[in-house]
């Protein structure tokens, strides 16, 4: 088992709001991986008084210990389960009703020694590599499939579309979102290696258009988790015009993580 993480914030005066954990069991048969990146709010929007982090590290460790200890559930079922408990963390403080409520993109991925079982939710990624090279994107892409005229910005689309009928969905305080998740399982045998990278870190693909998600993982293989985080920061430095992250932060939290099972 090799595993690699690597997560940068995106200004380093500012907590990083992405949060990740790995897990191996005692017998080293399985693991597990849980990529978060939470969102950032608007200034003076909502009404809970935790932050980003805060509800991160809530969720993303209820996801952590119940992935490890409750193999009979499924990962959409420990979503929602994660989600339950972490809103009830703060039902009693926080108006949990508002749209602008601490939430995050969800990354999980669950192995034992036959069968990979993963969900996505939202914009980060998980690449699933072969034993032959190939690579497979798990990508939600529902905010990719919106009109592009309705996003006056990145900040405004979020009060329009997120968590919204017709629009994409993020882990906030509702557990029925679990089931708008991407879910899918994958014989063990035919995944050589699984990265869940946050979107500060798949602009190089997405957004930089430096590659495929093969050559992403190419370059993961070459230079590490950290290297593919640093040639981000690079492009994004040099994007002096704006024509590639536009509207959107000029560094924004990347997290990647590599697992070979």
């Amino acid at each position: 088992m090799r595993i690699q993480l690597a997560t940068v914030p995106g200004d380093p005066a500012r907590p990083n709001e992405d949060w990740a954990a790995t897990a191996l069991p005692a017998s080293g048969l399985g693991g597990l991986l849980v990529v978060l990146d939470g969102v950032t709010p608007l200034p003076g929007n909502g009404d809970c008084v935790h932050d980003v982090p805060w509800f991160t590290a809530r969720l993303g460790g209820a996801l952590t210990e119940l992935s490890a200890s409750r193999r009979d559930m499924a990962l959409a079922e420990i979503l929602a389960e994660s989600i339950r408990r972490t809103a009830e963390a703060h039902s009693d403080t926080c108006d949990l009703s508002h749209p602008r409520t601490p939430q995050a993109t969800v990354v999980l991925a669950r192995w034992d020694a036959a069968e990979l079982e993963y969900l996505v939710l939202s914009d980060s990624a998980l690449l699933l590599e072969s034993p032959d090279g190939t690579v497979r994107a798990v990508l939600d892409d529902r905010i990719d499939r919106l009109p592009r005229a309705s996003l006056a910005s990145d900040a405004v689309a979020d009060a329009l579309v997120r968590n919204k009928e017709g629009g994409f969905f993020t882990a906030a305080a509702d557990p029925s979102v679990a089931a708008r998740a991407v879910t899918g399982r994958e014989p063990l045998a035919s995944v050589r290696a699984v990265l869940a990278l946050t979107d500060g870190a798949t602009r190089w693909v997405e957004k930089f258009r430096e590659g495929t998600w093969a050559d992403c993982v190419a370059l993961v293989r070459k230079a590490g988790a950290e290297g593919l985080i640093e040639r981000v920061r690079e492009l994004e430095s040099a994007d002096v015009e704006r024509a590639f992250v536009r509207r959107g932060k000029r560094h924004d939290d990347a997290t990647v993580v590599v697992a070979e099972p």
